[in-house]
C-alpha cells in the first residue's frame, strides 16, 4: 500500500505535521546528545599532584609544589608531575619552614604515597577526583566511555526490533524511562563499578532514543519533505550539544550534572498525549481504527476533507494488496546479509560504504569527545564543536544537488581530514589548533549527513534494510574504538587529531570508488545493484561504451536532459549523429550534432 498517496489526500506537510515535528519530535532528539557527551564532563580529569599531609597547613600552594613535586615535560611544556613526588623529610621541612635550603634537586622521586590534591578551580567534583581515577587508574574514565558505547550497540539492536514490533511511540517512552532511571541513579553511585553499571544502562538508550523522533518525522511527511526533516533533525541534535555546553558550564559537580542532564527530560513523558503513533506503521500492521483517527485529525488540521467511506476503501485495498503480497512471498526468495557479498561490484560497494560509515562515526564521536581536552577553555571548545555544525547545513544540500553525493562526501571528508592533519604543524598554537579542529568538525558533520542518503541510494531495494543495518552497526564500533584514541592524547595532544584526520582522508578517497547516485534510478534487484557503477572511474565520468545507432536514430533525436550528466561521442552512422550516455553508461539516446 502506497502511504505517500494517502498523504496526498490528507496533506504531505501541513499544519499537523509542522506542529508535531517542531513542538514534539525535534525537542525529543535533544536527550540523545545530552547523555552521549555529559559523561565527558562527569569524569573530567583535573590538574592534580601528590598530597603531602605535613605541608597542607601552608597557604602558599605554589611553594609547596615547588618543594615537593618534580617538573616534567608534557606536550613540550614543563609542568608539575601529577603522579610523583620528592622523597623528603617533610616533617623537618614543615618545622623549619621557611628557613630551609633547596633540598629537592638531589632527592629521589617516588610515586604518590598519601593520595592527591586536586585543583578545584574548574570543577568542584568529578568522578575522577571523588574515586581517585588518576595515575595508574587514569584509564578508568576511558573505560567508562567504551562501555557506554557497548551499551549503545546492544540497545540499538534491541530497539530496532521493538520499534518494528510494538510501534514507534511505545518504544520511545520505554527508552525514555530507562534513560531517566539510570540517569538519575548515576547521581547516587557510591563507587566506580556501580557508576559504570548505571552508565551502561544510560548508554543502552544512546543513540536508540533518537530513532523514534527521526523515523516518525520521516514517516509523517511526503517524499519531497524528507530531506527537510533530515536537516531539521540534525540541527536539533546540534542545538542539543550547544545547550549541553551551557549546562556543563553552569554545573561543575558530577552528581548535580547527572541530575541536570536527566530530570528536565522527565517532562517529555507528557508527550505521551500529543505524540502520535506512525500511521504508516499502523496501516502496515492492519490497525485501521487507530490509523483512521490520526489520518482524520491530520486531514482536519491540514484543511483537507476525506470522503465518508475513505477508510473502508483503504481497508479493502490493504486486504487486496496483502493477498497479492502473500502469494508473491511464496514465489519470492528470501535475502540475507550474504547476498551483499555474493557478486564483486556489490561486495566492493558494501565494504566501502561500511568502511566510510565506521570512519564517519569514529571521527564524529572522537572530535566531540576531544573538544574538552583540546587546550584553552574546555567549555568554550565544546560549545564551538556544536555551533560549527550549523553553517554546514546551509551549503550542504545545494552542494549535493549541484556536485552530487560522491564529490560532496569526498570533499567534506578530505577537507576535514586535512584540517585535522595540519594540527601537527601548529601543535603549540592553541587558537590555530582550535580553528583547524572546527574545520574538521564541519567536514565530518557534512559527511555524516550525506553518507546515509548515498548508502540508501546504492543498496538494492531487496537488501537495502540489511545493507543499511550492517553498515550502521559495524560503524557503531567506532565509539568503542575512539575513546582509546582519545586516551593516547594524554601524552601527545595532537596525536588523536592526526589519527582521525588520516581516517577522514582515507574515507574521502574511498568514496571516489563509489558511483554517483544523484538523479539515478534506485537499484531494485541484486542484478541492478551489481550493474550500478560498473563503469565508474576513480575521479571522472565513466568511459563511454562503443554504441551504434539503429535505423530509427533520426526519429528518436532529442536534446540531452539537464537532469543527467551526459557525454557526446561520434559514432559510425554519420558524422553529425552523436550518442548521449549518462554516468552509468546506460540510457543511450541520439541527437543531431550541427
Amino acid at each position: 500500500m502506497d502511504f505517500d498517496a494517502i498523504l496526498e489526500d490528507v496533506g504531505t506537510f501541513g499544519k499537523y505535521q509542522k506542529l508535531v515535528i517542531y513542538c514534539v519530535l525535534l525537542p525529543a532528539v535533544i536527550p540523545c546528545g545530552f547523555h552521549a557527551y555529559a559523561q565527558l564532563f562527569m569524569a573530567a580529569d583535573v590538574v592534580h599532584w601528590c598530597k603531602v599531609p605535613e605541608l597542607e597547613h601552608l597557604d602558599d600552594i605554589e611553594m609547596v609544589k615547588n618543594i615537593s613535586i618534580p617538573v616534567e615535560l608534557k606536550n613540550g611544556i614543563p609542568q608539575y608531575s601529577s603522579c610523583s613526588m620528592y622523597d623528603l623529610n617533610y616533617s623537618y621541612i614543615a618545622a623549619n619552614y621557611p628557613d630551609i635550603d633547596d633540598v629537592s634537586n638531589s632527592s629521589a622521586v617516588v610515586p604518590c604515597t598519601h593520595g592527591w590534591t586536586y585543583d578545584k578551580s574548574v570543577y568542584t567534583n568529578t568522578v575522577a577526583t571523588e574515586f581517585n581515577l588518576v595515575c595508574n587508574k587514569d584509564f578508568y574514565p576511558t573505560l567508562g566511555l567504551v562501555l557506554l558505547a557497548v551499551g549503545g550497540i546492544i540497545g540499538n539492536y534491541i530497539f530496532g526490533y521493538l520499534q518494528d514490533t510494538i510501534g514507534r511511540k511505545p518504544s520511545f517512552f520505554i527508552y525514555l524511562l530507562i534513560e531517566s532511571i539510570f540517569g538519575v541513579a548515576t547521581a547516587f553511585a557510591q563507587n566506580f563499578p556501580v557508576w559504570i553499571i548505571y552508565r551502561i544502562g544510560v548508554g543502552f538508550t544512546v543513540p536508540a532514543i533518537m530513532a523514534t523522533p527521526y523515523v516518525l518525522a520521516i514517516e509523517l511527511v511526503g517524499p519531497k519533505c524528507r530531506t527537510l526533516c533530515t536537516i531539521l533533525s540534525n540541527i536539533a541534535y546540534s542545538m542539543g550539544l550547544i545547550l549541553l555546553a551551557g549546562v556543563v558550564y553552569l554545573v561543575r559537580d558530577w552528581r548535580h550534572l547527572a541530575l541536570a542532564t536527566t530530570l528536565p527530560f522527565v517532562c517529555f513523558f507528557f508527550y505521551i498525549w500529543p505524540m502520535p503513533e506512525s500511521p504508516r506503521w499502523l496501516l502496515a500492521r492492519g490497525q485501521f481504527e487507530k490509523a483512521e483517527i490520526i489520518l482524520k485529525k491530520m486531514a482536519r488540521m491540514n484543511g483537507k476533507s476525506l470522503p465518508a467511506n475513505y477508510m473502508v476503501h483503504l481497508r479493502r485495498k490493504y486486504e487486496s494488496d496483502k493477498l497479492k503480497q502473500d502469494l508473491e512471498k511464496e514465489k519470492t526468495r528470501k535475502y540475507g546479509i550474504l547476498d551483499l557479498f555474493r557478486t564483486p561490484n556489490l561486495r566492493k560497494k558494501t565494504i566501502i560504504i561500511t568502511f566510510i560509515w565506521f570512519t564517519n562515526t569514529s571521527v564524529y564521536v572522537g572530535l566531540s569527545y576531544y573538544a574538552p581536552v583540546l587546550g584553552g577553555d574546555e567549555f568554550l571548545n565544546f560549545f564551538l564543536a556544536g555551533i560549527v555544525e550549523l553553517p554546514t547545513y546551509l551549503f550542504l544540500w545545494p552542494s549535493m544537488e549541484r556536485l552530487g553525493r560522491r564529490w560532496t562526501l569526498c570533499m567534506s571528508m578530505v577537507v576535514g581530514g586535512v584540517a585535522c592533519l595540519t594540527t601537527f604543524l601548529v601543535q603549540h598554537e592553541t587558537y590555530v589548533t582550535l580553528a583547524l579542529y572546527c574545520v574538521g568538525k564541519m567536514g565530518i558533520s557534512s559527511s555524516f549527513v550525506v553518507l546515509p542518503l548515498m548508502a540508501s541510494e546504492l543498496y538494492p531495494t531487496v537488501v537495502r534494510g540489511l545493507g543499511m543495518s550492517l553498515s550502521s552497526v559495524l560503524g557503531m564500533l567506532g565509539p568503542i574504538f575512539i575513546p582509546l584514541v582519545k586516551y593516547l592524547g594524554s601524552d601527545i595532544l595532537v596525536l588523536p587529531l592526526i589519527i582521525m584526520g588520516a581516517l577522514l582522508v582515507a574515507g574521502g578517497i574511498a568514496s571516489l570508488l563509489l558511483p554517483e547516485t544523484l538523479n539515478q534510478h534506485l537499484p531494485q534487484t541484486l542484478e541492478d545493484g551489481e550493474k550500478m557503477g560498473l563503469d565508474t572511474d576513480f575521479c571522472c565520468i565513466p568511459p563511454v561504451k562503443e554504441v551504434k545507432p539503429n535505423k530509427n536514430t533520426y526519429d528518436n533525436c532529442k536534446k540531452c536532459n539537464t537532469l543527467c550528466t551526459c557525454q557526446i561521442v561520434n559514432v559510425s552512422l554519420s558524422d553529425n549523429v552523436a550518442a548521449v550516455i549518462d554516468k552509468t553508461g546506460e540510457n543511450v539516446e541520439f541527437i543531431l550534432v550541427k
